[in-house]
């Protein structure tokens, strides 16, 4: 969920910040154009979509615009706490890879940077799977390690460092999983790897860079100068460096 930092205020990281990442605090143009791109390809009007590891209820709320069966999932009591508390009735703690859902729940199941902190990461997507019905959609937004800076920050002789560190997600995998063990980025080939064998279909993989709705808010023309030039590069070879991996899985039919 740490893509948003460069999106928003700064704050002090909180106390949950290296093991979940940071939850969207507020919906600006970044956030508008995730859901956006989601919409492209995943019919979200009158759905039944489960938002996991939904944070404070960000999405949830703004999925509530779209339909009236917006569901949510997070392993923090104090974010749902956060959630309720802006009259967000339907979410629930759970972890993603145990869905406390029926099969065939569900149309929509949406992770948005959070497959990257879960505990096993292709029990996540089998169990969405789970939950979904057929014909149904998974949509992933997950960390892409060509992006040149790590977004969850490092731990560096013992104490957590938060920010945007770069150069980290370029360094062998036995050097950047200690520096980072609390989460992943992916590869092309690593992504695709946490469906392979299930009863589903990619129907889209390609990658986004940053909102940078801070530089927008900072300064209007740096932002538009940024926004244009990299969201242009999404439609080139250099999507491969974008910040974040961009998929959507469909339900196999006859699953």
């Amino acid at each position: 969920m740490d893509t948003r930092r460069l999106s928003e205020p700064k704050r002090p990281p909180s106390a949950e910040a290296a093991t979940l990442g940071e939850p969207s605090y507020v919906w600006r143009s970044g956030q508008e154009r995730r859901l956006q791109l989601i919409r492209r390809y995943v019919r979200l009007e009158g759905a039944w979509i489960l938002d996991v590891g939904c944070g404070i209820g960000t999405y949830v709320q703004r999925f509530a615009e779209l339909t009236a069966h917006p569901y949510g999932i997070d392993v923090s009591l104090e974010r749902l706490r956060q959630a309720r508390a802006k009259g967000l009735t339907r979410v629930l703690a759970a972890a993603g890879e145990r869905l406390p859902f029926s099969d065939r729940s569900f149309d929509v199941v949406v992770f948005n940077e959070v497959i990257e902190h879960v505990a096993d990461d292709r029990q996540a997507i089998a169990d969405a799977l789970r939950v979904l019905r057929p014909g149904g959609h998974v949509v992933i937004y997950a960390p892409n390690r060509l992006f040149p800076f790590e977004t969850h920050g490092v731990y560096w002789r013992g104490r957590y460092v938060f920010g945007n560190i770069p150069a980290v997600n370029y360094l062998p995998n036995q050097m950047r999983n200690r520096l980072v063990p609390h989460a992943r980025a992916y590869t092309a080939g690593g992504i695709t790897k946490l469906w392979l064998g299930f009863p589903c279909r990619p129907i889209v993989h390609t990658y986004v860079y940053p909102g940078f709705d801070n530089v927008a808010a900072r300064n209007p023309a740096a932002g538009r100068y940024l926004r244009a030039a990299l969201y242009r590069a999404e439609r080139t070879p250099m999507r491969r460096f974008g910040l974040s991996h961009f998929v959507v899985l469909q339900k196999r039919e006859e699953a």
